[in-house]
């Protein structure tokens, strides 16, 4: 299964944070909000920081999709 996280940056897009603002608060590198924009594998340890900073939950961020949906797309 691969990771996507659109849900995410829709999310930011309703909360008006911006991406530096996101990584300020959350603490985190600018590699990992690289690592986000291109659906990549970041720690949970980052996944838990982003949804403390949008007082959200996993499933409010991120979806797993299946790898037959990301060959055809």
């Amino acid at each position: 299964m691969a990771v996507n996280y659109k849900k995410l940056f829709h999310l930011m897009i309703e909360k008006n944070l911006s991406n530096s603002d996101l990584q300020r608060k959350a603490g985190f590198s600018g590699n990992i909000l690289t690592r986000l924009k291109r659906n990549r594998y970041v720690s949970l340890e980052s996944i838990e920081s982003i949804c403390h900073v949008l007082e959200c939950g996993v499933d409010d961020i991120l979806e797993f999709i299946p790898e037959e949906e990301t060959d055809n797309g």
